[in-house]
């Protein structure tokens, strides 16, 4: 998609796009939360796209078949086997040990309905790849998104989420009451869920 697409799909959709942070590393995970409709993804490339940032995103296999192949990983789709979860990570680690710039975009909630957890292999793959998060969003309440905070994980999981729950708390996504609560399964029990 390019920027001028971008910025067009942007405008008639009455979408304000957040100017990304200063300090934008050259390799990072960037979440996209709220996952609420099949209209958060492009929407999110656009954003991402109109604010100067090319992100590769994950994709089933079925998607980069046929006529339609060239043209999602044209996009900065990368085809991955949902059948191979655990292998899936060490892959994507491996993918930012040989790039020198890596955004790769993943919808931390895994679904468009409500969850009660978000998916935790974007955490694993920044932890163990060594980068940030940048927090990526929509918001449909305001109608702005693009890239917000930037985190450094520290291996506490809870802490880490803290982080990412002060960023999500007010985020309503497309499709108000889609969105579940920014938590990992890894959490304890005992940590209050906003």
């Amino acid at each position: 998609m390019s920027s001028l697409l971008a910025r067009t799909y942007l405008k008639l959709g009455r979408w304000t796009v957040v100017a990304p942070p200063r300090d934008l590393p050259d390799r990072y995970v960037m979440i996209a939360a709220p996952h609420t409709t099949n209209w958060d993804f492009p929407l999110m490339l656009a954003l991402t796209r109109a604010s100067g940032v090319r992100v590769s995103w994950l994709g089933k296999r079925s998607l980069f078949k046929g006529p339609m192949g060239p043209i999602m990983r044209g996009l900065g789709g990368i085809a991955v086997d949902r059948n191979a979860p655990g292998g899936m990570v060490a892959a994507l680690v491996a993918e930012f040990a040989a790039h020198d710039r890596l955004a790769l975009l993943i919808p931390a909630e895994g679904t468009r309905s409500h969850a009660p957890f978000w998916k935790s292999g974007f955490y694993r793959i920044a932890l163990e790849a060594n980068v940030p998060v940048v927090c990526g969003f929509v918001d449909g309440a305001t109608r702005t998104g693009g890239l917000g905070k930037v985190v450094t994980l520290s291996g506490d999981v809870s802490s880490d989420m803290d982080m990412l729950r002060e960023f999500y708390g007010a985020k309503t996504g497309v499709k108000t009451g889609n969105a579940g609560p920014v938590r990992l399964k890894e959490e304890s029990p005992a940590q209050p869920t906003p």
